[in-house]
């Protein structure tokens, strides 16, 4: 039996949000198909199958005129190039319609005095134009045997008003049913032009220097190692660091900053970014699958693949309205005549504006959209949510817990002080200190090996042995024969080694040599500038908890965390620890949800445990990028507050939409039955409210209030 793969498709000819519901339903209902996901704002399918090459043919089965396109790592999702055209094509029609409308209403009296018949060929000749493909949608959709779809109703609607000889009213609401269609459609396609402009930010070149000079060749084809060159004007290709040149970059496509950033040789730079004033030499780092854009593409694309609650209920509460309304429909029409003898004429006309009124399409549109925008939003801005799910849970987040180093200190370490004891040399603590960290790659770690090669020391890596990193507490070597081990005050405990607690204000390492205590090391680290506002932010947007985990000594920690006015810290942890804490703030949540926010490998865990993770994705790590939900493209956590600020102006959008949507429903499906609505009225109330509806939801591309 083949494994169950992922694969993404570009939807074409699917113009509808209830076609994209029923398509989608239908799809996780066929054997060989673990999972399926429309997105309509977005137009693409994303389906997890055991036989991809029968995934068109399944399609075409539910929607015979709907056709796939694959998206490969070259070929983002696209605006169909036919839009245009048949939006021209569709207003044409609409424009005789509405012209031959008119002239029935002028001589309506007139041409019915003369032959009632001249009277149906004029209405005939201005509905056919405005309804001929709701008429061949709606026969494609019967034959299928599905009975509630949309333009299978608006055709019992409009036809029954003909056959009752409510001329004008089937003509008017299938002219502004059409008429709302179109309009639809256009907000929908500006929403998706807004993702594809940011999908323009894949690069689609890379200058590479060979022996034979500068070659121009497509990013996915260059190695890691090798040179290339950006040009003053150019998107920077790759991921790489810089080997010659001195320039600026525009990296607001990543992270929506638009200050410039200066780059020189030995500094990193990120594909995507754009080079703004001189060439810049860059030696590649990493494949262009791997490199920074390519992710947060990726990221973009598949976000609607993960809905959020109020998407999945109102899919299913779609399936079940229209049914019922279409059901109250039938029984307005047979049981009042039947029962009291009243006018058949009049009752069918109160169970046709019911049936006018009876598609969900207000909400099946305006909710995905709205998740949508929000997430489009978020990216523009440089942070990434993986999926409208993760978007609901950051509304409702009402407890931050950070990290400390690289989240909310700059995580750049000098070395301070070094203290001997038990008759070592300050040269001689640093060098033991250096051996045991060089294949480190912690800060830290880092910042104790540039100590000592400035104080001229030099070491050789084959010399050093036996090297092992002990996650969340420090390295363990061997150096010229001697065993040593550099870590944090849990890690000596751990190997029963007396030695001094250091009442200092700052990051400390420990150094042992051969089981006995050498000394210390005191690091400074310093809080990232926009910390302290970034924390004010949260609790402007209603953050009632902020706490700080983290595996520092508890002196640096409570220093960081009195600077920041935070609410708890906890220090000395190891990554489990961190969990413990983690889950402890969970269970004292009470219906708020948990957000943790870090950047190193050691975050993973807690990352995967929290409500919603948060990922530093500046300077933070692949695991950790990999693991969160969120990611923030920038190493400033003032972006936390915008993206909570994104999500609950999302979340009240979308909220709003669905009570547009159902009160006015409510209200029309009452007023029909009664008989105090006519065919236009509803027309207008259901087709107006989508408009709202898809207009109101357009809106979450702008929403960002941090401190309201």
């Amino acid at each position: 039996m083949h494994a169950a793969t992922m694969k993404r498709y570009q939807v074409r000819n699917l113009d509808c949000a209830a076609c994209a519901a029923k398509l989608e339903n239908s799809l996780k209902k066929m054997e060989g198909v673990d999972d399926a996901v429309v997105d309509f704002a977005g137009l693409t399918l994303h389906i997890q199958a055991r036989d991809t090459d029968r995934i068109q043919e399944m399609v075409r089965r539910i929607e015979p005129d709907v056709e796939l396109i694959p998206i490969t790592e070259r070929a983002a999702p696209a605006p169909q190039a036919t839009d245009r055209y048949r939006f021209k094509r569709e207003m044409a029609l609409l424009g005789v319609s509405l012209v031959l409308f008119l002239v029935h209403l002028l001589f309506e009296e007139r041409l019915h005095a003369a032959w009632f018949g001249w009277e149906y060929l004029l209405v005939l000749a201005a509905y056919l134009p405005a309804g001929w493909n709701v008429w061949t949608a709606a026969f494609r959709t019967l034959r299928r045997g599905d009975f509630f779809d949309e333009n299978v109703l608006m055709v019992i609607a409009t036809a029954g008003a003909l056959g009752i000889h409510a001329l004008s009213e089937a003509v008017a609401v299938m002219l502004f049913y059409k008429v709302g269609e179109l309009l639809q459609e256009r907000a929908v396609a500006r929403s998706r032009r807004s993702v594809g402009a940011l999908l323009n930010a894949r690069p689609q070149r890379a200058t590479v220097q060979g022996l034979n000079g500068l070659e121009v060749v497509p990013p996915e084809q260059v190695a890691v190692g090798r040179t290339i060159v950006v040009r003053p004007g150019d998107k920077i290709p790759l991921d790489g660091v810089v080997i010659g040149g001195q320039s600026q970059m525009d990296t607001s496509p990543l992270t929506g900053e638009s200050r410039p950033q200066s780059v020189r040789p030995g500094e990193s730079v990120l594909a995507g970014a754009i080079n703004l004033h001189a060439a810049l030499t860059v030696r590649v780092t990493r494949l262009f699958r791997d490199s920074s854009i390519v992710k947060i593409l990726d990221l973009v694309q598949n976000a609607a693949a993960r809905k959020a609650r109020t998407e999945r209920l109102i899919t299913t509460f779609a399936r079940y309205y229209t049914p019922a309304v279409v059901l109250a429909a039938a029984l307005i029409a047979l049981v009042p005549p039947l029962a009291t003898g009243a006018d058949f004429r009049t009752w069918i006309y109160r169970a046709l504006v019911l049936l006018v009124i009876s598609c969900p399409c207000a909400l099946v549109v305006s909710v995905p959209l709205g998740y949508f925008g929000g997430i489009g939003r978020a990216s523009r801005r440089g942070i990434l949510v993986k999926g409208s799910n993760f978007l609901d849970a950051l509304a409702q987040v009402k407890t931050v817990v950070f990290d400390k180093t690289g989240t909310l200190t700059q995580g750049v370490f000098e070395v301070e002080k070094v203290v001997t004891a038990n008759g070592y040399r300050p040269d001689e603590l640093l060098a033991f200190a250096a051996a045991a960290e060089m294949h480190a790659h912690h800060p830290i770690g880092a910042s104790i090996v540039r100590a000592f090669e400035r104080s001229g020391g030099k070491l050789d890596a084959n010399e050093i042995v036996d090297h092992v990193v002990l996650a969340g507490r420090g390295v363990r070597a061997e150096w010229h024969g001697r065993r040593i081990v550099v870590g944090n005050d849990p890690l000596l405990h751990q190997e029963g080694i007396d030695h001094e607690v250091c009442a200092v204000e700052g990051t400390v390492a420990h150094v042992t040599v051969d089981g006995h205590y050498a000394g210390h090391i005191l690091i400074g680290d310093r809080l990232k500038p926009e910390a302290a506002q970034a924390i004010a932010d949260l609790r402007a947007q209603g953050v009632t908890r902020l706490v700080m985990l983290t595996g520092d000594n508890p002196c640096a920690a409570g220093q960081v965390a009195a600077s920041l006015h935070l609410d708890r810290f906890e220090a000395g942890l190891l990554p489990e620890d961190k969990v413990r804490h983690l889950e402890q703030l969970l269970a004292e949540a009470h219906g708020g949800k948990v957000a943790y926010v870090g950047d190193g490998i050691n975050d993973a865990p807690v990352l995967a445990r929290a409500d919603v993770g948060v990922a530093m994705g500046g300077l933070g790590s692949d695991a950790a990028i990999e693991t969160a939900d969120v990611v923030l493209m920038t190493d400033s956590p003032a972006k936390l507050a915008e993206a909570i600020a994104i999500a609950r102006g999302t979340r009240r959008i979308v909220w709003q939409n669905i009570v547009l949507a159902l009160g006015v429903k409510a209200v029309f499906v009452v007023l029909g039955a009664l008989g105090l609505a006519g065919m236009w009225e509803a027309v207008f109330a259901d087709m107006g409210t989508a408009l709202l509806a898809v207009v109101n939801a357009t809106r979450s591309w702008g929403v960002a209030s941090v401190r309201g």
